[in-house]
Parts: structure tokens; sequence; C-alpha cells
């Protein structure tokens, strides 16, 4: 039997980078994936595929609504190969795996193919090709999580899906009901909305994205609808039916009458909920939580000391930076260092286009809380590059300290967001104030600046360009 100091089960961004993070610490290394490819849900099923496809969306919407604005004229009508572009989109996934398998090798970490469960708290038995067992001193459960649906639906993975199908269509869909306006549904609606499809989001609540700030959902909505989506927000679905082709989806508005909505695909993106099927923690003595996820400490142990789990099969936002960060924690608590991970400051991002990205607290939290606050914000439209590059939808806000100036809270919707709150989490993860970042210097022409305008408008009435 292979004996090892660490076994990490599921191989998504939390469990590779866990693996890679021991390697590199000098533990002997073994990592367990029940799929063929490793990468979990983010890499073969989630973030990589849908962004690819996102982009090459966005391309199209391009070519056929904005070209024109630049002078650049394509003689003949501009068409869709959409069996080209999911090939295009399974390609960047495998290359992406492969560089995975690549990075197990050159860390010299083992590898197994097959479902993983305890047998007992130190052995892993291993469901592949062939079964067998591995002895771990300690173990870190990365299992993620998998789509969430509504009791009365039955995803039938044809007309009835969930993201997973939605990224591996072979046709385009003529009119797609999104159930759930949150963050995976919004980018894939928009996804199908730019190639031609008819969209139409359903959302219980009373805003789209509403864990963030209340001003970026806002925003977000009026470009979406702008781009043609259509929003029925408090609305609650009671039932969705498939006859033949044809999705009928009923729900219930705010003014408690029946309505129907029919296409000929429907999208339930109502949420993830933990992965633990057949992991058979109780084997191990592992507490389960109500809500189904593995019940963790402050260090993100188990009840059981050598056993810990990270990412979305814990409590917390799921997110693959942050199961990342989760991973190098426990490694290097397992290694015997003092890691820290400030949740606050793990930010969020929508990748729609314009995109959004939050860090921190936002109004919503700040006036439950009763922190005093100072609000700066600055529009998009307000800045060059903005102009130059034709994406003026957006603003930053930020938001600070009352009494101190200590940036709180920064909330972005325009282009290249996801990557300019990286400059935010900088800043608040140095305890920065607004002042600080309003004196320091900003290229120029750049999306950036409107973050430096948006810490001059929070230090007082001192935005320059409005």
């Amino acid at each position: 039997m292979s004996k090892y100091d660490v076994a990490i089960i599921g191989s998504g961004p939390g469990g590779y980078v866990a693996a890679i993070r021991c390697a590199q610490l000098g533990m002997k290394t073994a990592i367990i994936e029940k799929y063929s490819t490793l990468g979990g849900t983010c890499l073969n099923v989630g973030c990589i595929p849908s962004k690819a496809l996102l982009d090459s969306s966005h391309h199209y919407e391009d070519a056929i609504k904005h070209f024109e604005d630049h002078g650049i004229e394509i003689p003949g009508e501009v068409k869709i190969n959409f069996k080209k572009m999911i090939e295009r989109k399974q390609g960047v996934v495998d290359m992406t795996t492969k560089g995975i398998d690549f990075l197990m090798d050159k860390n010299k970490i083992d590898v197994f193919h097959g479902m993983g469960s305890f047998k007992d708290a130190t052995h892993i038995e291993i469901d592949g090709e062939k079964k067998q067992t591995i002895e771990a001193t300690n173990t870190i459960i990365a299992t993620g999580s998998k789509p969430s649906s509504l009791p009365f639906i039955t995803i039938d993975k044809e007309r009835i899906i969930t993201s997973t199908e939605a990224l591996s269509l072979k046709e385009i869909p003529k009119h797609m009901i999104v159930i759930g306006g949150g963050v995976i549904g919004l980018e894939l609606g928009q996804v199908y909305r730019r190639l031609g499809a008819e969209v139409s989001v359903v959302e219980y609540m009373d805003r789209i994205i509403p864990t963030m700030d209340s001003a970026q959902s806002k925003e977000l909505m009026k470009a979406m609808k702008k781009q043609g989506v259509k929003f029925h927000l408090s609305h609650k679905v009671s039932a969705v039916e498939r006859n033949n082709d044809e999705i009928t989806v009923t729900a219930t508005d705010k003014k408690d009458q029946e309505v129907t909505f029919t296409g000929d695909y429907c999208l339930v993106s109502v949420g993830r909920r933990a992965y633990t099927e057949k992991l058979k923690p109780e084997n191990a003595g592992v507490k389960i939580t109500e809500r189904g996820q593995v019940d963790v400490n402050e260090h993100l142990q188990t009840n059981i000391p050598n056993i810990y789990a990270i990412g979305d099969v814990v409590r917390g936002a799921m997110l693959a930076h942050k199961a990342e960060e989760e991973g190098v924690f426990v490694a290097e608590v397992l290694a015997g260092q003092k890691p820290h991970i400030d949740y606050n400051l793990v930010p969020g991002v929508v990748y729609t286009w314009p995109e959004v990205a939050s860090v921190g607290k936002n109004e919503e939290q700040l006036k439950e809380a009763g922190i005093a606050y100072k609000s700066g914000q600055f529009p998009m439209r307000a800045l060059g590059r903005s102009r130059a590059s034709g994406d003026t939808d957006g603003f930053v806000k930020i938001l600070s300290d009352a009494t101190t100036d200590e940036v709180l809270g920064v909330h972005m919707v325009g282009a290249r967001v996801a990557d300019l709150i990286a400059e935010a989490v900088t800043a608040m993860e140095f305890r920065a104030s607004a002042e600080d970042i309003a004196r320091m210097s900003h290229a120029h022409p750049t999306y950036a600046e409107a973050v430096k305008e948006a810490a001059l408008a929070a230090t007082g009435d001192r935005a320059l360009h409005i």
C-alpha cells in the first residue's frame, strides 16, 4: 500500500494548488480525481470554458455592432460557426487541463483517477479502473460543488439544463429562459443573447447579483437591458415543464399573479451545493453540516484532526481563487507555518460586459453594521480611455471610513474591472486610505484612472474630471 504525507481528494483549483504547495514544502503528495481530466469544475465546465465562450461571443458582437463605428467594414454577412466556437472552447479547456498534468509531473505528485472515499481516517479507497487503497497521514477534502436545482424541476440535460450543458449545446437557442439572476446565469445568458437568442432572466429577488452592491445591480441590469436581455424580478418559479422542444416556466410575480414563459431551453442557475456524494465522510467520523458542507474550524480543520477541507465544500463564497488561497493555507499549516486569509479581501467578479467586481463591504453591509462611511463615485463615461474604446458603461465606487479614511470597500462596473479590482485588494491589504489612493499616480489614459478619481471623490469633492 502506498503511503503519503498528504492526500487531496479533488483536483479543482483548491485541490491542485494545495497539492503543489504541499509538494513544494517537502511532503509526499497524492491527488485523487474521479474524472479523467484534472482541474475540477472550474477548468472543465466552469470558469475557463465560460470565459472562452464569453470572449468568442464578444468578438462576434463587436463585429456585427461595433466594427463599423471604428471604420472597419466587412463585406458580406458576418456568420457564426457555432460548432467551431464550441470546439475552440474545448481546445482552451484541453490545453489548460494538460497544463495541470504538467504541474503534477513537475512537482512529483502522484495522480490517481477514480472515486475517492474514506475507509477510515487515514485510509482512502480509490474506485477507478482498478480498486486500490492508499494511506495518508493527512487528507484535504477538495471535492467542490455541483449545480443546485429546485425540488420540482427535472434536469433532463437536453432542454432543461444546468451550466454544464449550457457550455456544450449543439445549437443556439431561439429563446433561453434563465432561472436565476446570479453570476452564472447572467454570464451564460449574455453569451447566448450575443449569438442571437432571446434571453429572459427570471429572478426570485428584487434585483440581480443580490449579494453585491445595489448600485452594481442597477448598472449591470441597465447595460444588459440595452443589449436586449429581458429581466423579470421578484418572480417565484413554481413549475418547469417540457413538451417536446418547448419549455414552459410558470412563476408568480410580485403582485401574486401567475405568469408563464415559453422557450426552447431553460437554464437552471439557482446556485451551487457542496459535493460530498460517495465521499463516505462518516467512515472517518467527519462531520457534515445541515447545509451539506464539511464542517471546519478557523484552520480549515474538520473535527478529525488530520483531515482538512477547502473550497466550495466548506462555508464561504464559492470562488476558485478563494479555494486556491485555502489550499495554500492548509499546506502551510501542515508544514508548521502560520498563514492567514482575510476573507473580507477575497474579490468577487461577474465576467459579463461590462464586467462587475467588488471587494470589502458594500453600502448595505456598512449601513447594517452602523459604520459611518464616506462614498466617492466616478463614472466610466468621464474617462478618455473609456470613450476611446467605446466602453462607457459603469463606474468605480470607493467607500472609506468617515473618521480614519481607511478604504472599507471598492465596487466597480466597467471594462476590465475584473483585472482592476486587484488594485483595490492590494490597497486594502495594506490598509490604505482613500487619500493614499488619490495621491498615487495612475497612467493616462487608462481605466484605472477611475479608481484615483473615485478616491478623490471619497476624500471630499475633489474628483478632477466630473
